[in-house]
């Protein structure tokens, strides 16, 4: 939708202060980009309530498809290739007409164009353009089918079992079925005789396709040479990236390619930019938690790190809040290793071991750029944390992460890396633990009841013990708790659950929480004082969402171990 029109809209709305609307603007048509996608990056007004404020301005109804139920029959109306090239989607059919959801419905020569190939009315509706390419997933095909298919081509004789075409063919296959189906990782995994396909989505192993060994090396090779590697190595690890085109879209490809018994096993890290577009309130941090992360970073100097594993979704809350502190005012650079994600705007540094381009030594080259705000990939060194935490004490923010178990702990590991306590109690504003649960399907999302035996909720997969506290602040002490689950349905792949959210625990250093870490005191005692003052653990903030029917106790089980 043109940004002047989004502009006049918003305007009239009073959504936004007029003085903070005409800079958006402004700074759209500089950088010749959409003014809606600017306010959802900013978190200035989430996607949701900005797509309905624009239908109400239109005069338009409005439509989530994230709750539709859309039959296959209505939903293939549309070809995929239209579907996805003009961004709208056929999601209801009624003697009214067709249903059709669109990113910008003003676009009657779309509608023109549907009414002339499918013969009825069309009744068109605002759907935000996340909504839109989500659903756009409905059209997704059986990733076993597909690649069968394109094995028969090759088995059939009507393509040669080395015809480089073929392999080529099956290859380009594998990326855009993971991408589509929103899968974080691709396994390529040989065995005796048969070479086992698997994809990560929602942060569990899917086995997708069984490809006959025969091929295994002609489908490494492909990537090797995708991926620059030496294709005549076959003994040791090697390391590489790749890009291809999906949807209009540049993927890009981390791979990495291991020996092991059987063969070469590859894995392949699928990078998508708009899997990080995403606000802190999207990304499932409350209100409360929310506000206190804003304080954090909205101080011109000092920390805030996020901590957890490994695939917790630590870098991608360091984004969203890079992409809310991204103004032309400030100077933003960046450390990392890898850069997963291009930042407009911000100037990123790619770790370089070769060239002796550490952690360490790229920070302390950045302080020289005259820097307003930093991000350090990761303190994994006394070496960095030393220099990071003399950037925050000399009037730099300074945002980072960690590996530690939970937000207590990110100060007694800064203690452990050599700082001393007061420059870590004076430079250090906000320490934030997270992990990754998967959400109900909701298009098959159902209600259960469980019991609660002696302050434990007994589910189908185990028990789990609860503070009473927490029951009775959520689910009022109830000895019959109502949660929610998925049946599941084609739209989740059959899985009851469809993407992922975050619990978090957000520690904020309050005047007593310095008295403790000069005082060294342990991640247990910090811990309940934070508490005492207020925060919610990790645990709690997942009970929370398994009340309000956003994921289930198995899901925070698995997730938060307690």
């Amino acid at each position: 939708m043109e940004n002047e029109k989004v502009k006049s809209i918003l305007e009239e709305s009073g959504l936004i202060e007029k003085d903070v609307l005409e800079k958006l603007f402004t700074e759209a048509e500089r950088k010749e980009t959409s003014l809606y996608d600017l306010i959802v990056s900013r978190d200035i007004i989430p996607d949701f309530y900005l797509g309905k404020a624009l239908a109400d301005g239109l005069k338009i109804p409005f439509v989530d498809l994230s709750r539709a139920v859309i039959p296959d029959d209505v939903l293939n109306i549309i070809p995929e290739i239209v579907a996805r090239k003009q961004k709208i989607l056929a999601f209801g059919l009624d003697e009214g007409g067709l249903k059709l959801a669109m990113k910008d419905p003003t676009r009657h020569e779309i509608k023109e164009f549907v009414e002339k190939k499918v013969g009825v009315k069309v009744i068109p509706y605002l759907a935000t353009n996340k909504d839109i390419s989500n659903a756009l997933g409905l059209y997704r095909k059986d990733v076993s089918k597909t690649l069968g298919d394109i094995l028969e081509e090759i088995s059939s004789g009507k393509a040669a079992p080395d015809d480089k075409g073929s392999i080529v063919k099956l290859v380009d296959e594998l990326f855009l079925s993971g991408n589509r189906n929103k899968a974080s990782d691709i396994h390529i995994e040989p065995f005796e005789n048969h070479t086992l396909i698997r994809l990560r989505i929602d942060g569990v192993l899917h086995e997708v396709a069984d490809i006959p060994k025969k091929y295994h090396e002609q489908i490494i090779s492909r990537i090797k040479i995708l991926s620059k590697l030496k294709t005549d190595e076959h003994l040791s690890a090697q390391d590489g990236k790749l890009q291809f085109v999906a949807d209009n879209e540049n993927v890009d490809v981390r791979v990495s390619i291991v020996p092991i018994v059987d063969g070469e096993k590859a894995v392949l890290r699928l990078l998508s930019a708009k899997s990080r577009r995403f606000s802190l309130e999207e990304l499932g941090l409350s209100s409360e938690d929310l506000e206190k992360v804003k304080k954090g970073f909205s101080k011109p100097w000092g920390m805030v790190l996020s901590t957890g594993p490994t695939g917790s979704g630590k870098t991608t809350t360091i984004y969203a809040i890079l992409r809310l502190i991204n103004r032309p005012e400030v100077n933003i650079a960046t450390i990392e290793d890898p850069v997963e994600y291009d930042l407009e705007g911000i100037n990123q540094i790619q770790v370089n071991p070769k060239t002796n381009l550490t952690f360490a030594k790229g920070l302390g080259s950045i302080l020289r750029q005259d820097p307003d705000i930093i991000f350090v990939g990761e303190i994994r060194d006394e070496d960095t944390a030393g220099i990071a935490i003399n950037a925050a004490m000399t009037g730099h923010l300074v945002l980072s992460t960690l590996h530690t178990n939970d937000a207590a702990t990110t100060l007694p590991r800064l203690a452990d890396m050599r700082i001393e306590p007061f420059l870590i109690s004076s430079s250090v504003n906000i320490a934030m633990a997270q992990r990754l649960v998967r959400k109900i399907c909701p298009s098959c999302i159902n209600s259960v009841e469980v019991e609660v035996k002696n302050g434990k909720i007994v589910t189908k997969s185990g028990t789990l013990e609860v503070d009473p506290k927490i029951l009775d602040k959520y689910f009022e002490s109830k000895k019959t708790l109502r949660v929610y689950e998925g049946k599941t349905c084609k739209v989740c792949q059959h899985t009851g659950y469809l993407g992922r959210t975050g619990v978090f625990e957000v520690l904020e250093v309050t005047p007593a929480i310095r008295e403790l870490i000069m005082a060294k005191a342990n991640s247990e005692i910090i811990t309940k004082k934070a508490v005492e003052e207020g925060m919610t653990t990790m645990f709690e903030d997942g009970i929370r969402k398994v009340a309000r029917g956003i994921t289930t106790i198995e899901e925070v089980m698995r997730a938060v171990k307690t």
